[in-house]
């Protein structure tokens, strides 16, 4: 019999759109947070994001699965009446809109915590409610990029490059999500909640690893090199023939068996080679000689034979290859949810495993205002004809 899930109980107000605040309340939901998105009249900007499928957005059904959609009219001041009603009974509050934007549209952190002392409020924005920066708009690939993670990541010949994925919008909704939870822990302490300001460039600057180390120590600004580690060698991927095979061997152990493994012990006994920093020295020349080997047999040979030894390696996935990976559908990691206009979208899971959590999603994207009646009259106690009036205002859709 599964335990309850972690948050049951929670009522999280998510005043968020487009990625670092959805996706922070999207962790809250698989959490088990009863998760209402407040959305303004014609939607969250990300609903109209492609590819589209049958007039739905692929990108907003990806980061928005497990909530409840209303929509209020903020622009209303009966609109934002509700929204307070609706704080007052909220247990967390999380907006990424530009600082100033929430008070203007009356849902302010004065406002709601004059109702609420108990709310944690989460504001995330790009660059944070205080400093210089404060009332710049900020997307993923500025953040990559003024957080330092740009200037340290692509080809060491190459242009500055940004990170694959929205890293820029990821990170700071992890560290939103790691704060809320800690805050939330301290109100069970205290009794009261507290504002949360996370900033995405602080966020991106905190996971710069020990690049800034490195800074320090040399007073050299890191640049980027390609796959490899800055300190460990051989880490990275290398030609095989028939695309290439990743190899971390991090210490003196691994790399005397990777040398052995793949028919070169010559390289072990090379004194250019002999400990991980003279490795990482003559880096260039050990990538070619191993680049050389490698390249003889296929990706899939030599992991075969290099994980018989225990050398840690891997092949380059592309997103197919996750689509069938038996070990992600093992661990419930990829999901196939039935969401409403697009059938069985297929999505990752939630990598949150724990005895008893039922770590398998079900509650797909919601439809825009989907749940506007039900969350009024469930949360805040109106009957239909209350509801009606408000649509017919045009306070609520």
């Amino acid at each position: 019999m599964s335990l309850p899930r972690l948050l049951d109980g929670l009522l999280v107000l998510d005043f968020t759109r487009v990625l670092a605040g959805p996706f922070c309340t999207m962790i809250l939901a698989d959490l088990g947070a009863r998760v209402v998105k407040v959305e303004p009249p014609g939607g969250d900007e990300a609903r109209h994001y492609g590819p589209m499928v049958s007039e739905r957005s692929t990108y907003f059904a990806s980061v928005n699965r497990g909530k409840e959609s209303i929509c209020l009219n903020l622009k209303d001041p009966r609109a934002q009446a509700l929204a307070l009603r609706l704080a007052e009974r909220a247990d967390v509050l999380v907006e990424n809109f530009r600082p100033g934007t929430l008070e203007r549209l009356g849902v302010g952190y004065e406002r709601v915590v004059a109702c609420n002392p108990r709310i944690v409020y989460a504001s995330v924005s790009g660059f944070g409610q205080t400093g210089p920066y404060r009332d710049r708009g900020a997307y993923d690939v500025i953040i990559q990029a003024m957080g330092g993670l740009m200037g340290i990541t692509g080809p060491e010949t190459g242009e500055p490059t940004r990170v694959g994925t929205s890293v820029g919008d990821i990170i700071p909704a992890l560290y939103t999500t790691v704060a809320i939870l800690a805050a939330l822990r301290q109100r069970d302490t205290t009794g009261q909640g507290v504002r949360l300001d996370i900033g995405m460039m602080d966020a991106v600057v905190a996971i710069t690893e020990n690049a800034m180390a490195r800074y320090w120590a040399s007073r050299t600004s890191p640049r980027p090199i390609g796959n490899r580690h800055p300190a460990i060698t051989p880490f990275s991927t290398y030609p095989s023939a028939d695309g290439y095979v990743v190899v971390a061997a991090g210490n003196n152990t691994l790399w005397q068996r990777l040398c052995q493994t793949i028919g070169r012990p010559d390289l072990a006994d090379d004194r250019r080679f002999a400990t991980n920093d003279l490795r990482t020295v003559h880096v260039d020349d050990l990538t070619r000689e191993l680049s050389a080997t490698l390249s003889t047999r296929t990706t899939d040979e030599w992991i075969e034979v290099l994980l018989a030894v225990g050398v840690p390696c891997g092949r380059v996935n592309m997103m197919a290859d996750l689509a069938t990976d038996p070990h992600l559908h093992a661990r419930n990691m990829i999901v196939e949810l039935e969401q409403p206009g697009l059938g069985p979208f297929l999505t990752p899971g939630t990598p949150i495993k724990a005895p008893g959590f039922d770590d398998i999603l079900t509650r797909p994207s919601p439809e825009f205002a989907q749940h506007t009646s039900s969350v009024l009259r469930e949360v805040l106690g109106l009957d239909e004809a209350d509801i009606a009036g408000l649509r017919a205002a045009r306070v609520v859709e």
